[in-house]
């Protein structure tokens, strides 16, 4: 199996309940970064085996799945024990021998269309064939210059004009839609900032950055998808999570 399809056949055993299969790939040293839940493979199939005995099966909906050196990332829509679908974007780490050795993931309620009438997870799904280090490229430097505003003034530089799919859940088209959403969250006096960037992973024309920062002050941590076409970035989706309080952490591994 490719990594991409052992990671998508772990988050499969939430549906299935399959123990086994979840022992088969996970590395003995586990590392879990989802604060909710406690770290070590025993501690994920004790998760899977509660899911399995919950009165509403679990689903799973794998909607993009992509890899980069020894990590895959996937974008999945969930609804876990029937309460409520969520979108999440879930890292796995692989180790020396293709065992699924640590996990990173942000996820937050699927919501209602956008003012363009896009979804968190709908439009393009095509990935092309090309040079991933160049995604990588353009998409550091947009975090780097506008996201953590060390260059702000390059903005317009990142974007094909207006020609900008959005799919946050607050934020019209085009560079317009975003400033104009950032100037009425300026007008409620809250800030969306962006400290660090822990990852930038890439695959083919893709590329998602993940960060931490606050949001309104509240710190929050920021999972970005971006589609690059001709070296601008064309499309974007998103998962932002408030951190939660350290006093409710499963485990002590921290958020990344």
């Amino acid at each position: 199996m490719k990594n991409t399809e052992k990671a998508l056949a772990l988050i499969g055993t939430f549906a299935t309940g399959d123990l086994e299969k979840a022992r088969e790939l996970l590395a003995e040293g586990y590392v879990q970064h989802n604060l909710a839940f406690g770290t070590g493979a025993e501690a994920f199939i004790s998760a899977v085996a509660g899911l399995n005995t919950a009165p509403v099966k679990t689903t799973v909906n794998n909607i993009r799945a992509f890899e980069d050196g020894d990590k895959v990332f996937l974008q999945t829509v969930y609804n876990f024990a029937g309460a409520g679908e969520q979108v999440a974007f879930d890292v796995f780490r692989f180790d020396e021998n293709g065992k699924i050795a640590e996990h990173w993931d942000n996820l937050a309620d699927k919501t209602a269309p956008n003012p363009s009438g896009h979804t968190q997870i709908d439009g393009t799904l095509e990935k092309k064939n090309v040079d991933k280090e160049e995604t990588r490229r353009v998409i550091d430097g947009f975090v780097g210059d506008v996201l953590r505003g060390e260059h702000p003034e390059k903005l317009t530089s990142y974007f094909d004009g207006d020609n900008y799919i959005q799919h946050n859940t607050g934020i019209a088209d085009g560079l317009s839609g975003l400033g104009a959403a950032l100037e009425a969250l300026g007008k409620q006096g809250i800030s969306m900032i962006y400290n660090k960037t822990h990852y930038i992973l890439a695959d083919g024309d893709y590329a998602l950055a993940i960060s931490e920062g606050t949001f309104g002050g509240v710190d929050t941590t920021y999972y970005d998808l971006f589609r690059v076409e001709n070296g601008k970035i064309a499309e974007h989706w998103d998962v932002m999570e408030t951190l939660a309080d350290k006093e409710t952490w499963q485990n002590g591994n921290g958020k990344f």
